[in-house]
């Protein structure tokens, strides 16, 4: 039979040294090759396909699980042994995770070494005697966590399916006024959900990473457009996510209403990957009359780089902005530089979270017509508005 190649991947010297010897000594191995670190080890495997690779976990540039998982790619025949001075049971499921079908601790006895190289050419595994015990543990607890956070995220999931099947949530609406003439304009419509121990906006937080969050948006749109016709003025606002706004399902639910009459505000719950795709979908919701609005302009870099790269027709001025504006050296000049920016680009500038009178005076003074907050209205039914 032809010898079994081996590879010896380890940055301590005398340790390598004693391994080659080890390997060069019995006529069913061959050396193939020793490497100093992840990338040396990774070259190799490339240039030789090893049947085997005795690997050290601690190893400079990377180390074992880097070159392991790399290994795997570039020679999947290549059997990875793991080998450390810690017998560190998380680490022995990382390794064997990456694809390693064996561990040994360093000091294993020479001939339990050679037994390993042999069992892993064919394909069988092993792990060093002393740790078979921890990381029968480890696993247990791994699955134990695993069936915890299995069971917290259908947890989780179906709350929010509830709230798609359309239980458990309430629209209310809140007025958004002409501050020179104290007329209202519009609304803005906002989810209120039953179950207390979860805050809005994690709702919201929670959506997108169980793959939910166009479903929630657009079952939350669906009962707010349900009441547009109860707005005696203006247009109503609602609340999307980048995905929603890329949606076929959202232009089918906005075009069985009145599409001049609405507004979509875009939402932060997701980023944005492809703004060349959003602009198209945006352009979409246009032609069929609908206004796009950035809602928390200027409570962050994204909200900016939204209004740069997607030219809304409303901008909505973060509540972060106009708390204390009238008072606020800074965030007067950064309310200025919008509105001036709006006024520019004939953009309409909304201002959010508006509670004293001398807020409402100095955003008017600096050029805001159109505003919402607690002091002109709270949130309630549209019948009562």
């Amino acid at each position: 039979m032809d010898p079994i190649t081996v590879l010896i991947a380890d940055d301590q010297a005398e340790l390598r040294a004693a391994l080659v010897d080890l390997v060069s000594a019995d006529d069913r191995l061959e050396l193939i090759g020793q490497a100093r670190d992840a990338d040396e080890a990774i070259s190799l495997v490339t240039r030789h396909r090893p049947h085997v690779a005795l690997v050290d976990v601690r190893m400079p540039s990377g180390g074992g699980l880097r070159a392991t998982r790399a290994i795997r790619i570039v020679s999947p025949r290549t059997r990875v042994i793991a080998l450390s001075a810690y017998e560190d049971r998380r680490t022995v499921l990382q390794m064997l995770g990456a694809g390693a079908v064996g561990y040994l601790v360093k000091g294993t006895d020479p001939s339990e070494i050679v037994r390993s190289i042999l069992r892993a050419a064919r394909g069988e595994g092993s792990v060093s005697v002393g740790l078979i015990a921890g990381v029968v543990e480890e696993l247990g607890a791994q699955l134990r966590r695993d069936e915890r956070a299995t069971a917290d995220r259908d947890e989780r999931s179906a709350r929010i399916r509830r709230v798609i099947d359309g239980a458990g949530v309430e629209m209310v609406y809140q007025p958004i006024f002409d501050l020179e003439t104290g007329a209202p304009v519009g609304a803005e419509a906002l989810a209120r959900f039953d179950v207390t121990d979860w805050p809005t906006e994690r709702w919201f937080r929670e959506a997108p990473q169980l793959r939910l969050a166009i479903p929630l948006d657009l079952t939350l749109i669906r009962l707010a457009l349900a009441d547009l016709l109860r707005l005696r003025e203006g247009y109503l606002s609602v609340n999307a996510s980048q995905a929603t706004a890329r949606s076929a399902e959202l232009i089918e639910i906005l075009t069985a209403f009145d599409p001049g009459r609405i507004v979509v505000e875009l939402t932060e719950h997701e980023a944005i990957e492809d703004y060349d795709e959003l602009g198209v979908a945006l352009e979409r919701l246009r032609e069929l009359g609908v206004r796009i609005a950035i809602d928390d302009a200027g409570a962050g870099f994204a909200s900016l780089r939204h209004i740069l790269q997607l030219s809304p027709d409303l901008i909505k001025l973060d509540i972060s902005i106009t708390a204390g504006v009238d008072q606020d050296r800074a965030r007067r000049a950064m309310s200025k530089a919008l509105i001036s920016f709006a006024d520019e680009m004939g953009i309409t500038i909304v201002a959010e979270g508006l509670e004293t009178q001398p807020q409402i005076d100095t955003l008017r003074a600096l050029g805001v017509r159109f505003g919402q907050g607690f002091l002109l209205a709270r949130p309630g039914m549209l019948a009562s508005l």
